[in-house]
């Protein structure tokens, strides 16, 4: 195997047409950040705009300063607890114990329901009873269900945060970032569940005991009224932390992850994160099979050829001004062996920017 790059394809005998193959990716390091440092979200203590899809920040202030993140905190505990009943299809029965002050949903000693419908009454109203009661049903009790979430926000490189309930009550040592928080919220909605469940408005719950019993809750989540293309996530609030509030936004196809810690104008901060952040990042496909194309020999008694396409069209998220940027490189040998196999891969294509490998897809022939 050895490196064919575009201008030496020629030379090689292969042919390669990459006609407005212009392509384009995930925002590189040092790339000019056009949304002004000032007048977006001055009210916060901290805020990130984030772009899961090439893990850049797009703006923020303040996003690794430790805070109280209040009942954001139960992001967390959603997607551990929706892990966990992916597993075990675990049925929860609701104890005194489980009971809590502040926001609920109202459970009651003897309700019985499946862990995924408690999530729902954490997210859409922000049960701290519904948190309580996912913790001590996976863990057993919250001390070592903070542990869990520890745990995972090792796993997903949150060096800002440390957990300690379940539901995001006040503790001196339970606290997290604007910025671990969009890592956190960018690896929940990768989740199907999980995203369905906050992109509701409102969303039935549905009890196993009492038999045929169905509540309907209402999200807490005014964004998806208010921002156009608002998939998700949670709001907060206590007084220590102040409001607290992580969303996500897709808009032809890009989508990017706001966060922002003791925010008294959070809804229009997001939305104007939002607006600013869609205007200077867009999601472009790379090239696809027609405009890729690898003629390649094949070893055989017949004078044969075969061609080769990429086997999908990799789609990634750029600065507009960075789109004529990409460099696509064609890895593949001098020929094929006979008999050449449908869907096999014969080689590969690598989109990079600034040095950076931002997508990759197979060469298979077409």
């Amino acid at each position: 195997m050895f490196v064919r790059i575009i201008s030496f394809l020629a030379a090689l005998s292969l042919i390669f047409s990459c006609a407005g193959c212009s392509a384009a990716e995930n925002v590189s390091v040092g790339a000019v950040n056009t949304i002004p440092e000032t007048g977006i979200c001055d009210e916060a203590s901290a805020a990130v705009l984030y772009c899961p899809d090439n893990k850049e920040v797009i703006y923020g202030h303040h996003i690794h300063e430790k805070r109280a993140i209040a009942s954001v905190t139960k992001v967390m505990t959603a997607i551990i607890a929706l892990e966990y009943a992916e597993k075990n299809d675990k049925i929860v029965t609701v104890t005194e114990k489980m009971y809590a002050e502040g926001s609920s949903m109202y459970l009651k000693a003897g309700d019985k329901l499946e862990l995924s419908e408690i999530v729902k009454g954490m997210m859409a109203v922000s049960g701290n009873d519904a948190a309580n009661a996912a913790a001590l049903t996976v863990a057993g009790s919250q001390e070592d269900f903070a542990a869990l979430m520890n745990k995972k926000a090792a796993e997903l490189g949150m060096e800002d945060s440390h957990f300690v309930t379940p539901s995001g009550l006040d503790d001196e040592v339970h606290y997290s970032s604007a910025y671990d928080m969009a890592l956190l919220c960018a690896y929940a909605m990768r989740n199907k569940t999980f995203r369905d469940i906050v992109s509701r408005k409102s969303i039935e719950v549905k009890y196993v005991s009492p038999k045929d019993k169905v509540q309907t809750l209402y999200n807490h989540n005014k964004l998806l009224s208010l921002c156009e293309g608002c998939t998700g996530i949670k709001t907060g609030y206590t007084q220590k932390a102040g409001r607290t509030l992580t969303s996500s936004c897709e808009r032809d196809g890009a989508e990017l992850i706001a966060v922002t810690l003791n925010d008294r104008n959070d809804w229009n901060d997001h939305c104007r994160m939002y607006d600013m952040g869609f205007e200077i990042i867009e999601n472009i496909p790379l090239c696809g099979s027609s405009e890729i194309r690898v003629k390649m020999p094949v070893a055989s008694d017949k004078d044969e050829y075969v061609t080769l396409v990429p086997d999908k069209i990799p789609e990634v998220t750029i600065y507009k001004e960075d789109e004529n940027k990409i460099r696509t490189v064609v890895y593949a040998p001098k020929f094929v062996y006979a008999p050449v196999v449908k869907r096999r891969n014969y080689g590969t294509v690598s989109f990079t920017l600034d040095g950076k490998e931002i997508a990759r897809c197979h060469l298979i022939p077409e």
